[in-house]
């Protein structure tokens, strides 16, 4: 019996000696977890923030823009009622010619063009020239000459066009295709006069395209129309969609928005807008 009670297991004594190190890993596993879940529960709450700022940010925007437009809807109507003094008497004489590009499927609404014709011939503006890509609008010439009675096509005028006359409106309607049309006889006009000059022992101008070159066929092929000094863009894009570039060299484009949403008062206020500006042409 005695004997058998002083044994000891050598077996054991690994057992206590490996221990420590056993706890030891465990905490260490146990901490790298804690960790990982934190990293988790931080990343979690930083991702929610990020995103309740970015709807809060969004919502400013909106909200600014909201506050905008109610103002510039409210600002249109008091100028259409005239309450505003200063936009009562335009110095329009600087506007000698007003382009206006709509876009191709608001342009099949002709009674919204004739309203906006009316409303510019109200203020004083006599000289326009209306476009779209797909010539809706020069199919609908007749109908939109039937409506304004004061208004005379460009073909009909003999005097210079950019004249302030205040009898009639002279109206000019182009589209995509005579542009396209204009370079291509320019063009060929500019080839024709050099291949001449070529047959005749003069030199090839291989310099042919200049600018000045294109403008002067252009006048010699009846393509150079006034150039306007404003350009108002009626449609979803900021764009001149396609209106004959060589034209608005010095032209200021105003975009205005969709014609469905069109306001005597924006328009005054764009005109008025345009007549305060000075413009400096280089040479």
């Amino acid at each position: 019996m005695g004997a058998s009670s002083s044994y000891r297991d050598p077996k054991a004594d690994v057992i206590r000696k490996e221990c420590p190190h056993s706890h030891q890993g465990l905490r260490i596993m146990d901490f790298i977890g804690v960790a990982r879940n934190l990293y988790h529960i931080i990343v979690t709450i930083a991702c929610l923030v990020l995103q309740l700022l970015w709807y809060f940010l969004q919502i400013i925007v909106s909200t600014w823009y909201y506050i905008l437009a109610v103002g510039n809807l409210l600002e249109s109507y008091f100028i259409s009622y005239g309450l505003l003094k200063k936009y009562k008497s335009l110095p329009i004489g600087k506007l000698r010619y007003l382009a206006i590009v709509i876009e191709s499927e608001d342009a099949y609404q002709t009674s919204k063009v004739v309203k906006l014709l009316q409303w510019l011939d109200s203020v004083g503006v006599k000289n326009v020239c209306l476009y779209d890509m797909n010539g809706v609008l020069k199919k609908s010439k007749v109908a939109i000459f039937q409506e304004m009675k004061n208004a005379k096509s460009i073909e009909e005028v003999r005097e210079a066009v950019t004249d302030h006359v205040t009898d009639h409106m002279t109206l000019e309607f182009v589209s995509y295709v005579d542009g396209k049309e204009a370079v291509a006889k320019a063009a060929n006009l500019i080839f024709v006069e050099n291949s001449k000059r070529h047959n005749l022992g003069g030199e090839l101008d291989c310099q042919i395209l200049l600018e000045s070159h294109l403008n002067q066929a252009l006048q010699i092929v009846g393509c150079k129309g006034p150039e306007p000094d404003l350009l108002l863009v009626y449609g979803p894009v900021r764009s001149h969609l396609g209106f004959p570039a060589w034209r608005i060299r010095y032209t200021e484009i105003v975009h205005m928005g969709s014609l469905n949403f069109m306001r005597h008062g924006s328009l005054i206020k764009t005109i008025y807008n345009f007549t305060k500006v000075h413009q400096n042409y280089g040479t």
